[in-house]
């Protein structure tokens, strides 16, 4: 793990997964290759279209929103390629289901994380209409209220997130189980853990950009060392190189608020107080173009930023529920097999995992 002091080299949690998931002698058949190779292919193309093409586009809304839906659509190809196994949940190693159940739970508290953060840049909406509102009348004291309005604006989007600040502990925890269990004389398994591992390298890292975005700070980058016998490690190391380079030049003092679009809002704020106080030095009834067109603009701003917002927002819930979907169909799955094993057996095998 790299901090913004050190050489930012990549890393293998605990030595090369891919010695512990690939068993020596262990053959796969056409069809389960073909499998494997689609779902990798697919997985590299999402990512080689996440590759920003300007810079400064890597913390914008816009690209952030697109990540969040390549993540989801990455986590449905993984529940298509489960059943395209047909590996029934009794094929499963118990180490296998453990890293799932514990990697979903994450997830899920890394969602929350940041749904609580859109949500709070939101709240700050309600400021900036406060102001726009007050400007609008153009009265000194209306003037000064507007005024006000905006210095709680600025103190609150530059305030920080306790649940934002702990996502880099639930990050380190998702890195820690990228070292996967070992295969056991079962090729299906093999398929199934290389995927995993795809899945949960692009997770780490989309999570770990968002929480370095919403929290303004380059300390929460997560840098992975893929494994080159995958076809999607070229196109991983591409984006990685891009994205994770641009964060850390513009984070070099972390001074940004981090969002490309509230970044514009805050820049047009901060030409709001001289204009403001320009216009409490003219006489009543004088027009003042520079508040005009500061006004305009914050209008703009506000209304694009706030738009934003709200269509990650949308796609960050989009991503809770596929987790929580798949996390679900697996307990699910493992309560009937519960239910078939005892009323065989009379035993209570699978129960605990049934409960998990």
């Amino acid at each position: 793990m790299s901090r913004p002091q050190d050489p930012h080299r990549p890393f293998f949690p605990l030595g090369n997964p891919f010695r512990r998931i690939l068993p020596k002698g262990l053959q796969m058949s056409p069809r389960l290759i073909s499998i494997l190779n689609s779902f990798e292919e697919t997985l590299a193309e999402r990512l080689r279209k996440l590759i920003p093409e300007d810079q400064g586009d890597v913390l914008s809304l816009t690209w952030m929103k697109l990540a969040m839906e390549s993540l989801c659509e990455t986590h449905t190809d993984m529940k298509t390629l489960i059943t395209d196994l047909d590996l029934p949940v009794t094929g499963w190693d118990q180490n296998w289901i453990d890293v799932y159940l514990d990697d979903s739970m994450r997830l899920l508290d890394t969602c929350i994380a940041l749904s609580s953060e859109i949500s709070r840049l939101n709240q700050g909406h309600l400021l900036l209409q406060c102001a726009l509102h007050n400007l609008e009348s153009g009265t000194p004291e209306c003037c000064m209220k507007a005024r006000s309005a905006l210095d709680n604006w600025r103190h609150h989007i530059y305030s920080k997130n306790p649940r934002v600040q702990s996502c880099r502990s639930i990050l380190d925890s998702l890195v820690e189980a990228l070292n996967l269990p070992k295969v056991k004389n079962s090729s299906k398994g093999k398929v199934l853990l290389h995927a995993i591992y795809g899945v949960k390298a692009v997770t780490i890292f989309v999570c770990s950009v968002f929480a370095s975005a919403f929290s303004s700070s380059s300390k929460n980058l997560l840098d992975l060392a893929i494994p080159d016998t995958v076809l999607w490690a070229r196109a991983f190391s591409d984006l990685q190189t891009r994205v994770s380079g641009e964060i850390r030049e513009l984070f070099p003092s972390e001074k940004s608020t981090g969002l490309k679009e509230l970044d514009s809002v805050d820049s047009i704020v901060k030409t709001l107080y001289p204009a403001i106080r320009d216009r409490l030095q003219q006489p009543p009834g004088v027009e003042e173009e520079a508040l005009k067109i500061c006004f305009t603009d914050l209008q703009g701003g506000a209304e694009k930023l706030s738009e934003g917002l709200d269509l990650l927002a949308k796609q960050v819930d989009t991503f809770f529920e596929t987790v929580l979907s798949g996390r679900e169909a697996l307990l699910c799955n493992l309560r009937v097999t519960s239910s078939d094993m005892n009323a065989v057996t009379g035993g209570k095998i699978w129960e605990q995992q049934a409960v998990r």
